[in-house]
């Protein structure tokens, strides 16, 4: 008799160790210099206030917001609109940076409290503007929970 015969009974009724999800460690945060900081902590102040406007004024003229599951939002006036009614507690931290000219980019992750665990995770592309002071261009991000897949509805 074979092995086989009476181990793949076993292994099929064995719970899908494979398929289970895999919890990672975070990453480290990484240091910001200021200026690329404060856009971090006035995301945070203004978020925390339920300030739509001050949330719209850390972005360019043109600027782009790309929250899954959602259409792009493109504009200060749309993103004033968009974050209308968002808002609450916040915490976010980088991952990496690179700055190269006008143009840079941060990428982090966010919770609801600092040493929380990570709830998404964002990208930002930064423009330097002829002041000096670096504005989001776009602003994408993302939960970290996994999207369940639906089946089509006939």
């Amino acid at each position: 008799m074979s092995l086989s015969r009476y181990l793949l009974p076993v292994l099929l009724a064995a719970p899908p160790l494979l398929a289970q999800p895999v919890q990672e460690a975070s990453l480290p945060s990484v240091q910001l210099p200021p200026e690329l900081d404060r856009v971090l902590r006035d995301y945070e102040t203004a978020w925390q206030r339920r300030d739509a406007a001050a949330l719209s004024r850390l972005f360019t003229e043109d600027g782009f917001v790309l929250t899954g599951g959602r259409l792009p939002v493109r504009g200060r006036a749309a993103i004033q609109a968009a974050y209308a009614t968002a808002g609450g507690p916040l915490a976010l931290r980088a991952l990496a940076f690179a700055v190269e000219g006008g143009l840079g980019h941060i990428i982090g992750a966010y919770s609801s409290k600092p040493g929380s665990p990570d709830a998404g995770k964002f990208t930002l592309t930064l423009k330097r503007q002829a002041d000096g002071r670096w504005l989001i261009h776009s602003d994408m991000d993302n939960g970290n929970q996994a999207h369940r897949a639906t089946a089509p509805q006939p």
